[in-house]
């Protein structure tokens, strides 16, 4: 790697590109330029270029990227070489979805275990994973090496269930709660606000007259 500093931007697009590579995979395709990279993800080949070569020379002049090496080399940057344990704390209708989607995610990265602390959701199975109790997060965690935590509890629980987290070891939160977490600066935190998203897309809507004729108003 040739920067300690890489930027969140940037972070945040290798797993877009680890996306459309694994896609280019399954079609047999072997190499392809960040050129193509650029037109098929809307991007600018330069920012691709840049981009990678934060972590290394990936590319070959004329050529361009091999696919199968260059997922290789993403998915090592991302840690997805690795075993990675993720629980999920609220097992509402949001945490089932994303367990479900979760049984059927053939990674490295995966929900190890559930938890809640509404007594009738204890014991429920959603796939192979039993619902557990709050009680049990703390050993679970150390128990499966469990470095992220998702939060889907309503916004007046998820401080609490931050804490206990972090208490617990746990290195990252995905949060869906519509809240700001207050964590150790040590404690990566994402925020996945629906809520906010849905708005901000209100803004570039266009005006509800616009189109409309005189003899329609």
């Amino acid at each position: 790697m040739k920067s300690d500093k890489i930027s969140e931007a940037v972070v945040r697009r290798l797993p877009v590109y680890l996306r459309f590579l694994n896609d280019l995979q399954k079609r047999e395709i072997s190499t392809v330029s960040s050129q193509e990279l650029g037109q098929k993800l809307d991007l600018n080949p330069a920012q691709i270029r840049k981009d990678l070569a934060y972590f290394g020379d990936f590319g070959r002049k004329g050529i361009g990227y091999d696919v199968s090496y260059l997922i290789e080399k993403i998915r090592h940057i991302l840690k997805l070489d690795q075993q990675i344990n993720v629980a999920l704390v609220g097992a509402g209708n949001l945490g089932h979805a994303l367990s479900n989607y979760n049984a059927y995610l053939k990674d490295t990265m995966k929900i190890t275990a559930v938890f809640d602390s509404y007594a009738p959701k204890i014991g429920q199975k959603i796939n192979s994973l039993t619902v557990q109790p709050m009680e049990e997060l703390g050993q679970t965690i150390r128990d499966q090496g469990i470095r992220i935590g998702i939060i889907t509890v309503p916004d007046s629980e998820a401080q609490n269930v931050a804490d206990i987290l972090v208490e617990s070891g746990i290195e990252a939160i995905l949060n869906f709660a519509p809240v700001i977490l207050k964590t150790p600066a040590t404690i990566r935190i994402h925020a996945a606000d629906f809520t906010t998203d849905l708005q901000s897309l209100a803004y570039y809507l266009h005006d509800g007259k616009e189109g409309i004729t005189d003899e329609q108003q």
